[in-house]
């Protein structure tokens, strides 16, 4: 299995680390370490070096309760971004994490080689656009909305939801002309989930491969773990760790995280597992 973005292909017959970039002053984690050029190349810089294959810039935190950030704001934060380290770094996959079509058209223009959407392209226009770009999409599962998400999430059926919802968005994006081998599944860690909502996706995660897509998990530092470890969510690199293994013994192909290198190494450890059983 592989993903293509114009000249690009990505092999995702090995687990493949996608380091995330926030470029925002309040992202619940690093809010405000990497919201300067300088500093964004420097970050880049050292994932590339750790062998992370895709970088996921953002420029509007999504973490619970987050306000939201207007257009010309997100453009400002990410538009330079991705043009400094695409000119610094040609080979390296950049992903634009976003739910606005204005900032998924300029992003690919300047580069960005996939489109990461919390929203599972719903906002306005974003779907047309996704399709206009014709660049791979990744397709989350999110209950509510980022501000309210948390407040009483509750499913008749987990796992019966997430799969409806992440085929009915795989639909609307087959119709719209995107092609099915340029979908990505996230199951939505933490939008809109329990503690024990989140750790049923994973114990579950399997399941979805039935979709027949790559599947994306990302779980780093989120409140699922540093709740459950009751550690600040820097401190949680273990339990993220833990969480990113599991995923991957699970088949997830792209693991989302902030912590590239002890990522790459636990990665590393299972792609010799799942060659030694072939």
């Amino acid at each position: 299995m592989f993903i293509q973005s114009k000249q690009k292909q990505l092999d995702l017959s090995t687990p493949r680390v996608m380091g995330i970039l926030n470029v925002t002053p309040d992202s619940f984690s690093d809010g405000g370490k990497f919201n300067s050029i300088d500093a964004a190349l420097k970050q880049a810089q050292a994932m590339i070096d750790a062998g992370v294959s895709i970088i996921d810039i953002g420029g509007e935190s999504t973490r619970p309760g987050a306000p939201e950030v207007n257009l010309e704001d997100e453009l400002a934060r990410v538009i330079p971004a991705i043009k400094a380290i695409r000119k610094a770094h040609p080979e390296v996959w950049i992903s634009i994490d976003t739910s606005k079509a204005q900032v998924m058209r300029q992003a690919v223009e300047h580069g960005a080689d996939l489109i990461n959407d919390v929203r599972a392209l719903q906002e306005p226009g974003a779907l047309e656009v996704a399709a206009q770009c014709q660049v791979p999409v990744c397709l989350m599962h999110m209950q509510g909305q980022p501000r309210t998400m948390q407040q009483a999430p509750h499913y008749d059926d987990l796992l019966a939801d997430v799969t409806s919802f992440l085929n009915e968005r795989t639909t609307a994006c087959e119709q719209a002309g995107l092609k099915r081998d340029m979908l990505i599944l996230d199951p939505g860690f933490g939008f809109g989930k329990t503690l024990e909502h989140n750790y049923q996706l994973l114990e579950h995660l399997d399941k979805f491969h039935q979709l027949g897509l790559p599947l994306l998990a990302g779980m780093s530092r989120k409140s699922m773990i540093f709740k459950l470890l009751d550690k600040a969510p820097a401190e949680s690199v273990n339990g993220s760790v833990v969480c990113a293994t599991i995923a991957a013994m699970k088949g997830a192909q792209i693991i989302r995280v902030h912590d590239v290198n002890e990522t790459i190494e636990a990665m590393k450890i299972v792609s010799m597992l799942k060659a030694s059983g072939v």
